[in-house]
């Protein structure tokens, strides 16, 4: 077989996937956007039968695009697969996800937490952060969503008092009470000021 036949039966396939893909691409275009946005392993599929044809990644990201328009996968993800590909996996199902833990904010964590802020109350997010291990996020959203907290100035204050600091704030009241009682003049040596 001449070369040049070679090459233009490659032009013809290469079209005819073309075709497919845009054929499939307005049936799915046709139905529920659920669909498309959902299943991308027809997707992967073309990807596949283009590398087979020794099409290069961005050659098949090109085809992908004419054929699907926005639906069509990124760049990044055409190049991924194709890495799979050369790697000698030709599945065109997505791999496992390891299960990561559903949260960081747990009980312990929301502890640690509480036990810095309590010791200063300065500290900023990082620094707890650093402090704790437990990341930024986390701890942010642990300090206002959990701890109720807020930042006001330079510290974080709870948006509503502890019993230990109501109980602190009635004893003071109690004692300056008795003290005015005892002594009629100790409002006249007290100094105020802005």
């Amino acid at each position: 077989m001449h070369p040049s036949q070679v090459s233009s039966q490659a032009d013809v396939t290469v079209e005819v996937c073309t075709g497919l893909c845009r054929e499939f691409s307005q049936v799915l275009s046709s139905s529920s956007r659920e669909i498309v946005m959902s299943d991308c392993t027809e997707q992967r599929i073309c990807l596949r039968f283009c590398f087979r044809l020794g099409r290069t990644a961005t050659e098949a990201h090109e085809m992908l695009q004419k054929a699907f328009k926005e639906e069509a996968l990124s760049r990044t993800q055409v190049f991924e697969w194709f890495a799979r590909f050369k790697r000698g996996e030709m599945s065109v199902e997505d791999h496992p996800h390891s299960v990561r833990p559903s949260t960081s904010r747990t009980d312990e964590n929301v502890e640690k937490i509480q036990e810095k802020i309590n010791e200063d109350r300065r500290y900023t997010i990082y620094e707890i952060s650093e402090a704790t291990g437990v990341s930024w996020s986390s701890c942010q959203r642990i300090l206002t969503v959990n701890l109720n907290m807020r930042r006001v100035a330079a510290k974080f204050v709870p948006r509503l008092l502890t019993q230990d600091q109501k109980n602190t704030r009635l004893t003071l009241c109690q004692e300056l009470k008795n003290q005015i009682e005892s002594d009629p003049n100790f409002l006249s040596k007290v100094i105020t000021g802005d």
